[in-house]
């Protein structure tokens, strides 16, 4: 009963999902990222040196993708914090706003 309240009355159902979907985004960046490091013997999967066969025919860019990872992690945590402050919303409704 209590579950069905707070899906109605506060957005933490959505907010819980978007963090699931940033850890999910974060995960692949990693993968990404781990997979470039295993295709190139210098550590990253860069562009191929003069004279050199490219390993890969989609190198990973590092750059982009440690963008893309700073970028989620600043999403992470505004939606975290948001779900926090929805949390002690809801605690304040259910104590009576006195404390």
């Amino acid at each position: 009963m209590l579950f069905g309240l707070i899906d109605r009355t506060t957005r933490a159902t959505s907010l819980k999902g978007a963090l699931d979907q940033s850890v999910e985004r974060s995960r692949g960046i990693a993968d990404r990222v781990s997979k470039a490091t295993l295709q190139n013997g210098d550590g990253f999967a860069l562009e191929a040196k003069a004279g050199q066969p490219q390993t890969t025919a989609n190198p990973v860019n590092v750059e982009d993708e440690m963008v893309a990872l700073a970028d989620e992690q600043l999403r992470f945590l505004a939606t975290s914090r948001l779900l926090e402050k929805t949390y002690a919303s809801l605690r304040t409704a259910i104590k009576g706003g006195n404390g």
